[in-house]
């Protein structure tokens, strides 16, 4: 697992700019989506060509965070990241920031119809779960995914990021998740990527700038501070 550390610089940051530690420390699970970012073979199997085995070992807590929230009536949806109809749209990606042998092995890794597109066999996707493709970094940004639409149409306006890489595919899907005015928490050891300097960079930049930081098991203590809070307000 990651050693995640959220500095004293951030947090003072953070407590001086929104009055308190934790921006959303009263989450409503209803109101809440849990988006579970590219945890797909191609990011988590042994040999495949983006492993990061670091994201292996957070499988455990996306799990526990995905049965907290099912339990409390949150909305679970599983990303997975999608080449089919990226060549001419995002050429220059591929073109000019990969060799085309890499390029190539990444089309074919991540076509819809290959191995490498499939989650990974250890998480627990349930029936009643959503699963969705995108196309690009970030789930939200133009062209890439149907999620903001999603999550509208069911009244969602509460964000827990997951997944891998968290630099990179979950930092971009949050800071756009905050953009489109949504509460935005990154969780710190639901995410994973190549080593703690970049896990840790990534996570203290967001939190200082777009949104909270939360552990899973401070998530959940979130959630049952939102359901108090509703349980508190239905009584008077």
């Amino acid at each position: 697992m990651h050693k995640s550390v959220i500095t004293e610089e951030t947090v003072e940051k953070v407590t001086r700019r929104s009055g308190r530690r934790h921006q959303f420390d009263s989450i409503d699970a209803t109101k809440a989506a849990l988006v579970v970012i590219d945890m797909q073979n191609h990011f988590m199997k042994q040999g495949f060509l983006a492993e990061t085995p670091m994201a292996r070992e957070i499988v455990p807590h996306v799990n526990r965070l995905a049965a907290a929230m099912r339990q409390r009536g949150g909305t679970i949806v599983w990303i997975k990241n999608s080449t089919n109809d990226t060549r001419d749209s995002w050429s220059v990606y591929h073109e000019y920031l990969m060799t085309p042998d890499r390029a190539a092995k990444r089309y074919a890794s991540m076509d819809e119809a290959a191995e490498g597109h499939q989650l990974f066999e250890t998480l627990d996707v349930q029936p009643t779960d959503t699963q969705m493709v995108k196309k690009r970094f970030s789930a939200f940004i133009q062209d890439s995914s149907a999620l903001h639409g999603f999550l509208q149409a069911r009244g969602i306006d509460t964000v827990l990021v997951t997944g891998t890489a968290t630099q990179v595919c979950c930092e971009s899907t949050a800071r756009d998740a905050c953009m489109l005015n949504y509460k935005t928490l990154m969780i710190s050891d639901a995410c994973a990527t190549e080593n703690d300097e970049l896990h840790n960079n990534s996570l203290n930049a967001f939190h200082q700038n777009f949104g909270d930081v939360q552990t899973v098991d401070e998530a959940i203590a979130s959630m049952d501070a939102g359901t108090a809070t509703m349980a508190k307000a239905a009584n008077f």
